[in-house]
């Protein structure tokens, strides 16, 4: 369970001496600032920055026509999985797997790349206020670059990038979280994760992070017990907003 530190004056220099804010809270002392130091956000890519869902359906619709006519919509079923599970589950043959990363690969070099509204405004506030943010995806490198290519400035917006390659375990383990924190000689209440499918909530709920969900994929009602908060979308969405949702929401 995350526990969020603040000081409780500006003057307090040894970090180690500052109290819980809950436990201020519960000493009625309403001196302390509210809210909670941040030290990393951690983004899930596509569905949560990147608005990539139809072009994956059209991708994953003519593949299941070819390879499982049997299993209707699949498409639709493997929303919000990673490609190792959609392998393990639906194409378990070697040779499918092999011809079907050749084809994958080649669509997501072509693939059309855009942040969702308001996710720039929200990242360079962050920045401005010392918050290092990273992308954590389940896609591997030769995707990433095919993103690069088109939005250049990824690098600059991200502290770092996390992919497939870098760890062993897929969502829903939280060793990509886990990893991310890591990354940034972070705490895990001192992260935050941004995610919008099913296996990346779980994934951010057991890093043990506080974990922000996004209704791109799923409403409210679907992945509001599966997060700590639910956003409806980054557009007005800045650092003062995320600390007071930090500071706000128990957990």
């Amino acid at each position: 369970m995350a526990t969020f530190w603040t000081k409780k004056n500006e003057d307090i220099e040894n970090e180690k001496t500052a109290m819980p804010w809950g436990e201020l809270w519960v000493k009625e002392d309403r001196n302390f600032p509210r809210r909670r130091r941040l030290k990393a956000a951690l983004f899930d890519l596509d569905g949560t920055l990147m608005d990539t869902e139809g072009q994956y359906s059209v991708f994953w619709g003519a593949t299941a026509r070819k390879y499982r006519p049997d299993v209707p919509q699949l498409e639709q079923l493997i929303k919000g999985t990673t490609l190792t599970q959609i392998y393990a589950n639906y194409f378990p043959n070697p040779q499918w797997q092999q011809e079907i990363t050749k084809k994958l690969d080649a669509w997501e070099a072509q693939m059309h790349y855009e942040f969702y509204p308001g996710v720039l405004n929200f990242l360079k506030d962050l920045k401005r206020n010392g918050v290092k943010c990273a992308v954590v995806t389940s896609s591997n490198i030769p995707k990433l670059e095919s993103v690069k290519r088109q939005i250049p400035e990824l690098g600059a917006l991200f502290d770092k990038v996390l992919t497939a390659e870098d760890f062993t375990a897929s969502k829903p383990e939280p060793d990509c979280y886990l990893l991310g924190a890591q990354t940034f000689d972070a705490d895990v209440d001192e992260c935050v994760v941004f995610e919008d499918a099913y296996t990346g909530l779980q994934a951010g709920m057991a890093s043990g992070i506080f974990t922000i969900g996004l209704t791109t994929g799923h409403t409210r009602e679907e992945i509001e017990d599966k997060c700590h908060y639910v956003l409806e979308g980054f557009e007005g969405m800045n650092y003062a907003k995320l600390v007071d949702i930090l500071i706000k929401v128990k957990v």
